[in-house]
This record gives C-alpha cells, structure tokens and sequence, in this order.
C-alpha cells in the first residue's frame, strides 16, 4: 500500500482484492459514522448494519492499512495477561466477563468466515506457545493450570510433543491452545469489507477525519471532502490514531514489529515444519514468531522495524534464527518482509472509552488484535443497538492516560531489538 512493500509485505501479494471504495465526496448522513477499517471497525459496521443501522465507515489510507493488515495472522484466545491476572486489575466481575470473551474470540472469528465465505486461507488446528528453557515451561505450566481450572480446551506438550508438532527440538514443552487458529490477515478484514459492503455499509477510504463536532443532538465527522452527520462515532484506529483523537495515541506505545515470509519451500521440507498448520511463538522477552501459509511459505517474525538499519539487521537475524530453528531449511530466501506497529497498554489489557458524548472506543490490543478486535466490534454494535447495556461490557470506562517519556522508550524499543538481533541467534 502507498507504493511501500514493506508495508504489508506477502499479505497484499496474496489476498484477495480489497472490494471497491472511493473517497468520500460531499455530506452524508447516517446513524453510525465508524472511523478506521480494520477489524474493530470493520466487525462493528457489519453487525449494525445486519441490526439494521446506517452505516459509514471512513479510513484514512485503506482498507486494512493498520495493524490489521500487517499482524501474523495468528487467532489467539485470551490476552498476554495470565488469566488469574485479569479479576486482579480489572475486578471479579470484569475480569472474568472478559476472560469468557476473549477465550471465545477465535470462534467467533470463525463463525464470521464461514456465515460470509470469506477467503484468508483460515486453519482451525490451534497455535502453540512455546517454552524456552525452565522458566519458559513453568511459565505455560501455569498458564495451562489457570485457562484449565476454566475449562478452556488447552494442553501442556512436553519436549517430544511439541518438536512432533513445531518440527523442532529448540523447545522444552509448549501449550497447545485448541480455540486458536491462523488466518491470513489482510484477506480476513477485506471480507469484513465485502460482507459489510453487502449489506448496505457504506466504505470510504482516502478519508482522513480532521474534527468532530455536535450539531445539536448529532455529530458532525469532518474530512477535506465531505462531512458525516451520525448520532454516534466510534472510533477504531487503535495504533494507527492520529487527530482528532491524540488522548488515543498517548495512552499507547508503539511496539514495532516485522515479519519475513520465505519462498516456498519444497514439499519435503514443509512437511516437516509445523505439519498440522498451527501458528506458534515463544516465551522470550524479545519474542519470534512463525507459522506457514497456505503455499508453504513460512513466516517467520520479531520485534523491530524495516527501516534504516533496522532492514540489514533483523533480516540477517531472521535467516540465521530459521537456519538454527529448522536446519532442514538449507537455503533461507526471502520473499517479502513488512512491518507495523503494535498498541501496547501499561497493563497488556485493551481499553473502553467514551471519548465524548455518544463517541466510543476499544483500543490497546497489545499484539491480539484479530479475535478480540472482532467482538470488540460487535460489542460496539450491540451497545449502541440498545443490546448490551454498559454495565454489562466486558471492560469498565477509562479516560485516556497519557503513558510517560512515551517518545523515548519506543525509541528504546526500536534500538534495543536491533542491538539485541545484531548479535543474537534465536534461543
């Protein structure tokens, strides 16, 4: 997108086409304005649109410009956070409302692909989270005792297990989540688009939203080439916020992370590398992920950006940690490398604000964006239909809080995962 490769990198090579939009052009009046286009978004026009709400939706660049079409394309349950965590920051009754949630995110995902026939290459067979070393095993070995004690469908792997499933010795065990799955990222959010766009949703992209004001009992979304007169906005722009939201972009740190897809690799190869199709990562503080595509593609990823040096080192790294973590891969050749930026919170959890009067927000994904992003969505759907009051939402309301000498610590980040690729291999 905007001529850039290393935007969304093999995703765009391989999606289907993004359906039809234009930019919006004059003044326009609906019920609901959505700003963003991506999972939240997208999942939240869709399912008022299918209540029977008006529906326009604005993004600045594209149809999945942002994280939801850059991110790994793993389905994952839950949040970074450990389960028992969650009733401790959040309080019992949030907490809880939110693990039963995001526990079912991924099927409700599913269920989305299927009911719309949506083409992104979906596996249903699980992801792995995989243990280095003891204090990587002890970790999964509560995470299993806490999402068990649940009654989620989760199981600890020793060694031997996981090395079967991942096609590598590297690990000391990992914990095979069954509710998880992959996807292909960019076509997951083009089919919101298309299923949205189906039933009455309107889409314009090139849209950027400069001001938000009220005009008697409604809101007026400004662009440079029209207007969107709602009675609500929801704003779903996550990591990719810019005005008029800033109290948005401040409460986040941007965590760059980049992905490097090789070519296919021949069949006798790819057999041997996650041969049941999960997607995995590890427990490392500077984590790697990697999971394959549909034509035997493995993706392979870490924290760090594409830019400036930042390209030389983590690609260098990357073939070398592939090379160590399956030495059947003899000759590592990249097709495509890309990158984004992930929305990480103080505490790992999202947020709910009312930024305004009848203007809402989920954001602060940390990493999770595609299954929670969609019942986030519908969530929104659902309250501003009369549905799911907001006492019954899984996340109290918060007011924005800017995070402290936010500029120099994702600049640490940034720096900190070159230095520690330049010299590192990958355990």
């Amino acid at each position: 997108m905007l001529n850039d490769e290393h935007s969304h990198g093999l995703w765009e090579k391989t999606a289907p086409p993004a359906p039809k939009t234009e930019p919006l052009r004059g003044d326009i009046s609906v019920d609901v304005a959505v700003i963003g286009a991506g999972f939240t978004g997208l999942s939240a026009a869709l399912h008022l649109a299918e209540a029977g709400t008006k529906v326009a939706v604005v993004d600045a660049v594209d149809i999945g410009f942002g994280g939801s079409g850059r991110n790994v394309g793993l389905v994952n349950a839950g949040m970074w956070v450990m389960p028992n965590d969650l009733p401790a920051v959040l309080g019992q009754l949030h907490g809880e409302r939110l693990l039963e949630l995001l526990g079912n995110a991924p099927q409700s995902v599913f269920n989305l692909v299927d009911k719309h026939q949506i083409e992104c290459e979906l596996e249903r067979k699980g992801t792995l989270h995989c243990a280095v070393g003891k204090s990587g095993l002890k970790q999964l070995e509560q995470r299993a005792e806490q999402w068990q004690a649940r009654g989620a469908a989760v199981h600890l792997l020793d060694a031997a297990e996981t090395a079967a499933k991942v096609g590598s010795s590297a690990y000391t065990g990992s914990l095979l989540d069954n509710r998880a799955g992959t996807i292909q990222p960019l076509g997951y959010v083009r089919g919101l688009a298309r299923a949205a766009q189906a039933i009455g949703v309107a889409i314009y992209t090139r849209t950027a939203v400069s001001a938000t004001e009220r005009s008697g009992s409604r809101w007026l979304v400004r662009t440079p080439s029209g207007t969107i007169s709602a009675d609500w906005v929801i704003v779903a722009t996550n990591a990719y916020t810019t005005s008029p939201w800033p109290a948005l972009r401040a409460e986040l740190l941007h965590l760059p992370y980049f992905n490097f897809a090789t070519t296919p690799l021949p069949e006798n190869v790819r057999d041997t590398i996650l041969p049941e199709r999960q997607g995995g990562w590890d427990t490392k503080e500077i984590l790697s992920s990697f999971r394959m595509d549909r034509a035997g593609r493995l993706v392979f990823g870490s924290v760090g950006a594409l830019r400036g040096t930042g390209m030389a080192v983590h690609k260098a790294w990357a073939a070398r940690s592939i090379r160590k973590l399956f030495p059947q891969i003899k000759d590592v050749t990249f097709e495509a490398g890309w990158y984004g930026k992930i929305g990480m919170t103080s505490d790992n959890l999202p947020r709910f604000h009312t930024l305004a009067p009848n203007i809402i927000s989920f954001s602060g994904y940390n990493g999770r964006g595609i299954a929670p992003g969609t019942v986030f969505g519908r969530l929104l759907a659902e309250h501003i239909t009369g549905r799911v009051s907001g006492a019954d939402l899984p996340l109290p309301v918060s007011q924005p809080k800017e995070e402290g000498m936010r500029g120099l610590r994702e600049g640490y980040y940034e720096v900190g995962a070159q230095l520690a690729h330049l010299v590192g291999n990958r355990l």
